[in-house]
């Protein structure tokens, strides 16, 4: 394993031990809502802690861009002028709904991004304890074991991963029509719930494609980089490789992601809006 990867490892399963603990009482959790559709708990926060303490701990010079609390540079206390090229990009609980409703999907994410790249990735699911690692041409692994996309090359035998735009329904008429389109053309849609773990489960072949409109770059850093190193490709809707701000994904095997591209560049997307402002942030620090 990377050195990198140990404190992001140990962060993962700390976040997995407090959303486990929290599983078994969710009649007493305290929800909010930060938009429609999009809920916040007392366990994403505490999971997010977690994990900042533990990396802030590890690398203190190097900064964050979380879901609950956006982007901080300087470890915790940010007094740090300068912008590290190192960035922690961490999802604590992706797939809240999910979990708020007892449903297993969910999982913690964590990505490292070094100069703009995703060099480190960490996903894990403390329902199945599974923990799914990658590193930059070192290959990806799940549980010990290496990991490949699936080798399927016709759309038509394959199963694709999606998720309904559920932040901004401006892209729900299109989606539905993509939806329908690509219903006819697969084995099958799945919509798990939980776009990092959909992402992973990609990489390791239980799903041959995923695609997805309206993603932050936390939901994909981490997935990302699993599904290229275990021999997959990742992209918008293009097929380019600029995805991490554009809100919208394709991951799959080399095979089936070049199908998917030739159907799903056709459609007119939604410019992106958070993800590009989220990027100029970060740019301008």
């Amino acid at each position: 394993m990377h050195p990198l990867l140990n404190p992001a490892v140990k962060a993962a399963r700390r976040a997995g031990t407090i959303i486990n603990r929290a599983s078994l009482d969710l009649d007493l959790l305290r929800i909010g809502r930060k938009a429609p559709n999009d809920f916040v708990t007392e366990v994403d926060q505490a999971a997010e802690a977690a994990i900042i303490e533990v990396l802030a701990t590890a690398y203190p010079d190097h900064d964050f861009l979380a879901e609950e609390t956006g982007t901080a540079g300087a470890g915790r206390n940010g007094q740090r002028k300068s912008a590290s090229e190192f960035v922690w990009i961490i999802d604590p609980l992706d797939g809240t709904t999910n979990f708020i409703h007892g449903f297993p999907q969910y999982a913690v994410s964590i990505g490292l991004s070094y100069r703009g790249q995703i060099t480190q990735a960490v996903i894990y699911d403390p329902v199945r304890n599974d923990l799914f690692i990658a590193s930059k041409g070192k290959g990806a692994m799940l549980n010990d074991r290496r990991i490949r996309v699936a080798q399927r090359d016709r759309l038509d035998e394959s199963l694709i991963g999606t998720g309904f735009p559920f932040r901004d329904f401006e892209s729900l008429e299109t989606f539905t029509v993509m939806f329908k389109e690509l219903t006819q053309k697969t084995a099958g849609l799945r919509r798990p719930g939980a776009a990092a773990l959909d992402l992973a489960y990609v990489a390791c072949g239980r799903l041959d494609g995923f695609f997805e409109m309206g993603l932050m770059p936390w939901d994909a850093a981490a997935g990302s980089l699993l599904i290229t190193e275990a021999g997959g490709l990742v992209g918008d809707f293009k097929g380019d490789s600029d995805y991490l701000f554009q809100e919208n994904i394709i991951g799959a095997s080399p095979r089936i992601f070049g199908q998917l591209v030739s159907i799903l560049s056709k459609y007119k997307l939604v410019d992106p809006k958070k993800g590009l402002a989220l990027k100029q942030q970060m740019d301008s620090r």
